[in-house]
């Protein structure tokens, strides 16, 4: 998509802040009243990612949409929250598509994790599959490989190469740049939901290879650890209801 297709008026850029900061903030609400100073940390928190200069705004709210669509997270007012910022931001119903495309991935991380603890089994059957050929299809696909996969290859090719073409569509159309792809995985992994180290070096590395900088991957880390947050935005408005029928219960 060309550039200036993406490109906010100023004016529309500070509205679309000022529509986020509202939503943010009504699950907040509850803390705004009941703890002001801890609220005000929250919103410090939340607003230096927002402002880090290494990421433009549509990939920000991006990657943002990612860390909160996680299997592991699923945080449907995150979720709502960042779609309608990164719309807002000009980005486009494919790329917020692929980004949920890449984001489904994480489920393979059962596999990649349980798979190797096999390794004592005794070996699979000869089946006649050829591994060696899914594997390259793999590298020519995806661009890479990671020695995790070989357990996963060895014990089901057949898993593995649905997998291969599950993850490899949203490379095959190209909507986002690779570096962005990988920045995406890279959040996904470090979040707190999930914390999965072998993923994260790996596309800490492929982030680099497609020409990510230190400090853009330092802007997706910061932006993944602000969920902690939202323990707050859930927790502080269930408390208060819960007071307020004890109150009432009285």
């Amino acid at each position: 998509m060309a550039e200036a297709a993406r490109r906010v008026l100023p004016a529309d850029q500070d509205a679309a802040v000022r529509r986020f900061h509202r939503s943010a903030m009504t699950g907040l609400e509850a803390l705004r009243v009941t703890d002001p100073e801890f609220y005000t940390a929250c919103v410090e928190l939340m607003d230096v990612p927002r402002k880090h200069a290494a990421l433009d705004a549509r990939t920000r709210e991006l990657i943002a949409l990612a860390v909160n669509a996680a299997v592991t997270h699923l945080h449907e007012p995150g979720i709502r929250r960042h779609v309608r910022a990164a719309l807002d931001h000009g980005a486009t119903r494919e790329e917020i598509m692929e980004t949920f495309q890449l984001t489904a991935v994480l489920g393979i991380h059962a596999a990649s994790t349980g798979f190797p603890l096999l390794r004592g089994l005794p070996p699979p059957p000869n089946d006649g599959v050829d591994r060696e050929a899914i594997k390259a299809e793999f590298v020519r696909r995806r661009g890479y490989w990671d020695t995790a996969w070989e357990d996963v290859l060895q014990r089901a090719p057949a898993f593995f190469a649905a997998y291969l073409n599950f993850s490899a569509i949203p490379w095959r159309r190209g909507v986002l740049e690779p570096k962005v792809k990988e920045l995406i995985y890279i959040a996904i992994d470090a979040s707190a939901t999930h914390l999965f180290t072998d993923g994260l070096k790996v596309h800490i590395d492929n982030a680099i290879g497609h020409g990510a900088t230190p400090d853009e991957i330092v802007a997706v880390l910061e932006i993944a650890s602000t969920i902690g947050v939202q323990t707050l935005e859930v927790g502080v408005p269930i408390l208060q209801e819960e007071l307020a029928r004890r109150s009432g219960s009285a």
